[in-house]
């Protein structure tokens, strides 16, 4: 392979690193169950838009009531007439059932706009702890990905090599990794299509993954990266796609990760510089400021 520019090319990613390299989708003639599908949407959304549609749906629901509750005149006593902050708070106290006794409804129609504001707090509140335990509940992993993967030779035989480990003090039982190379190809009758191949790796289980896991691809005459080069790999947007599935041993349950790496992500003649060391105690020191470092080989 050619070595990489110094500066590298970011391109879009099926699997993103971060917001800007995230591919955009823009899907025609499906169908949409924005509805439907609100509550997926809303788990799946960062923590951020979620608590901002939380807090946005609250106020606009409370705004909504309080005029209500001024369009049918002298509903609520104890209120200003015509005050829009009263009907406000009003509602709020309403919503959140505090009921501290300075203001109450007046009439069949405020009973009646309560009665309707008190269901839609029922179903609001439901849906809401819902979406916050969901979110809290769901495993997370927290492994660390190399930046770069590297190509060196091991026992005389050029080998993909990439880098992982779980930065949480607990362990993944049972890690299981994959590689899959994506790149376009053009058939004999000139149809373009993205196609998958998957990378064969020297391991690609762990019993447990507590430090650092040293992922590793032959690159040898079955393998789909034989005899390509980095422009070649650039020129057929090829990505490789890194799947980490596991148990986590705190919560018993599933985890996953992924990570992707693109022709400019790929250093040749290059090798990991290590990070793991025995003290003369038998202690092991992990130092993880060296996690993405590699150095070149002489040859």
């Amino acid at each position: 392979m050619d070595q990489p520019h110094n500066a590298p090319q970011r391109r879009a990613r099926l699997v993103p690193r971060g917001n800007d390299d995230r591919l955009e989708i823009v899907k025609t003639g499906h169908r949409k169950y924005l509805i439907g599908d609100m509550y997926i949407r809303l788990i799946a959304a960062p923590w951020k838009k979620l608590l901002v549609a939380i807090v946005l749906f609250y106020l606009c629901s409370n705004t909504l009531f309080a005029l209500g509750y001024l369009l049918i005149g002298d509903g609520i006593e104890n209120a200003r007439p015509g005050s829009l902050a009263d009907a406000f708070f009003f509602s709020v106290d309403t919503m959140s059932t505090i009921g501290y006794g300075n203001m109450a409804p007046r009439g069949l129609a405020a009973n009646f706009l309560v009665t309707l504001q008190v269901l839609t707090a029922f179903i609001f509140f439901a849906v809401v702890t819902g979406l916050v335990f969901s979110k809290f509940s769901r495993p997370t992993a927290r492994v660390m990905f190399s930046n770069v993967a590297v190509i060196c030779p091991y026992d005389g035989v050029p080998h993909l090599m990439l880098r992982l480990a779980n930065e949480r003090g607990n362990r993944i039982v049972d890690a299981n990794i994959h590689l899959t190379l994506l790149r376009k190809e053009t058939s004999l009758e000139g149809q373009q299509m993205r196609r998958f191949h998957d990378l064969s790796l020297v391991r690609t289980r762990l019993p447990i993954l507590q430090l650092s896991w040293t992922v590793m691809h032959r690159i040898d005459e079955h393998s789909p990266l034989h005899h390509v080069t980095q422009q070649s790999l650039r020129d057929v947007d090829a990505e490789i796609i890194v799947s980490l599935t596991g148990v986590d041993e705190t919560l018993m349950q599933t985890i996953h990760a992924r990570f992707s790496y693109i022709a400019d992500d790929i250093l040749c003649n290059s090798t990991f510089v290590d990070i793991i060391d025995r003290s003369q105690d038998g202690r092991l020191d992990v130092n993880y400021t060296l996690f993405h470092d590699v150095r070149k080989l002489e040859s």
